[in-house]
């Protein structure tokens, strides 16, 4: 990057929040998906008008722009791939008002998601989205990636929660979408395109949520099956008996003893799967739902069914749930993490697949996720050292997602597109949808600095590289 550039920068942001030295900017070059690359400048904007005078700074130079939170993302979201300037947003947390008259939470977008629910709930209310990274990844991050976790099936994803947003767009400008009203239908939903676009179309520095009121009464169940087959029947007889869940998880055999290994949990090791149903709402309904969740398990084939007997109990089946991704980090040194979606009806056949598909690769892949909305997570352990082995995930990355869209279903429900899936978005949006998608990005960032390198395809790129995916 030119000195004069980086005089500009030091004339808009005071020198302690900008980073050049090589060290410090290594520390932003990756996140917990895969691969790395080295940005030219960090810099850590404390409000919107700093962010602005950067873009625009960004657009007469031509220099590339990455928004980056936490960095939680499992898709290469906030990835430098082209350089260029970081935009650190996680030091950018002043705001976390609650406005309980309109059920409202106005944040500031390097607020922690955890911090949302917490003070929601002190006020007698409710964030539903609680993606696992909670406690470590800011709302902007969870909102431009649409990151839900497993209380989507009840309550709906991200986007129906976020109702106004302030953003700087990719020409620096500042504008407001949506506002405080539930009910806005005044033109185009800026909003929704925003909420999801991984930080593609704006810079979101600002968002105003909806919040529900909290619940009186849950109940949590776990239970373990012989057979991986009949959970996926207790999964579907339970969402057809007229009970809708908060959540409903599944995690496989390899996924139980990786916790174990990591933070034992009393989980039963031996089981071919596990379920953890959550029901809410009035006491009376609460009680008489999860006994229904119970004889369901038990009937088809749950050898044991656990229901938290209180709060404490209850965040310890929790807590087993959430350590899911650091403990199966810890069953090798490189983690392939996705998030195909399917249909309900498809998980059994999708988990058909996704054994085949290690078998024939011969690779560790282990598999929990959201079974109530479809959203799986496959996970593939191996060592990026391999070269070999590196070549046949790639294969297997592949047909996993031609599985998942055999099937009827997405590329993702909640990790987004970013670096690691953008060469099969043709495949499930075809080349007419997927050249729509890209008029938009071309109509609001006409000189391509926010995000690039994400959610679109290089020119020719069919599949994902993983072994040239490091710079």
């Amino acid at each position: 990057m030119k000195p004069n550039v980086i005089g500009e920068i030091l004339s808009i942001i005071p020198q302690e929040r900008v980073l050049t030295d090589l060290a410090d900017r290594y520390t932003f070059s990756y996140d917990a998906s895969f691969g790395e690359y080295l940005p030219d400048v960090v810099v850590q904007p404390h409000t919107t008008e700093e962010i602005s005078r950067l873009v625009k700074l960004a657009n007469r130079e031509i220099i590339p722009v990455y928004p980056r939170g936490s960095a939680t993302s499992l898709s290469g979201g906030p990835l430098p791939v082209k350089g260029g300037m970081v935009l650190d947003m996680s030091r950018m947390n002043q705001k976390l008002e609650i406005d309980t008259e309109n059920m409202l939470a106005i944040v500031s977008p390097g607020v922690l998601t955890a911090d949302i629910h917490r003070q929601a709930e002190e006020a007698g209310l409710f964030y539903p989205p609680d993606p696992s990274s909670s406690h470590v990844s800011t709302i902007g991050g969870n909102l431009l990636e649409n990151s839900s976790g497993p209380k989507g099936l009840k309550y709906g994803t991200t986007k129906e929660y976020v109702i106004g947003l302030e953003v700087v767009t990719p020409m620096g400008d500042v504008i407001r979408t949506g506002g405080k009203t539930v009910k806005n239908v005044t033109g185009y939903d800026l909003t929704r395109l925003i909420v999801g676009s991984e930080g593609t179309l704006g810079i979101v520095t600002e968002a105003i949520l909806r919040l529900i009121p909290k619940p009186p009464s849950r109940k949590t169940l776990l239970a373990a099956f012989d057979r991986f087959e009949d959970s996926g029947y207790a999964i579907t007889r339970i969402l057809s008996s007229g009970i809708l869940p908060a959540a409903m998880e599944l995690m496989d055999q390899a996924c139980i003893r990786a916790v174990e290994n990591y933070q034992p949990s009393g989980l039963p090791v031996e089981a071919e799967a596990l379920i953890i149903i959550e029901v809410d709402g009035h006491p009376a309904a609460v009680e008489e739902e999860i006994r229904r969740c119970e004889e369901i398990c038990r009937g088809q084939g749950a050898n044991t069914v656990t229901v938290a007997r209180d709060e404490k109990e209850r965040e310890t089946i929790w807590k087993a749930r959430k350590m899911v991704s650091p403990a199966i980090t810890q069953m090798g040194p490189t983690k392939i993490s996705e998030d195909a979606t399917v249909p309900r009806s498809q998980i059994p056949a999708m988990m058909k697949r996704l054994r085949q598909i290690a078998d024939k690769y011969r690779l560790n892949l282990v598999v929990f996720g959201h079974a109530g909305d479809g959203n799986l997570h496959p996970n593939i352990i191996t060592d990026k050292r391999n070269e070999e082995e590196m070549k046949r995930v790639e294969d297997a990355v592949t047909e996993i997602f031609e599985a998942a869209v055999e099937l009827g279903g997405t590329l993702s429900g909640e990790h987004g597109i970013g670096v690691l899936k953008a060469p099969y978005m043709e495949m499930e949006l075809g080349p007419i949808g997927l050249d729509m998608m890209k008029k938009i990005k071309e109509a609001w960032d006409p000189n391509q600095i926010l995000n690039p390198g994400k959610i679109f395809p290089e020119p020719g790129q069919t599949r994902v590289v993983l072994r040239q995916n490091e710079s």
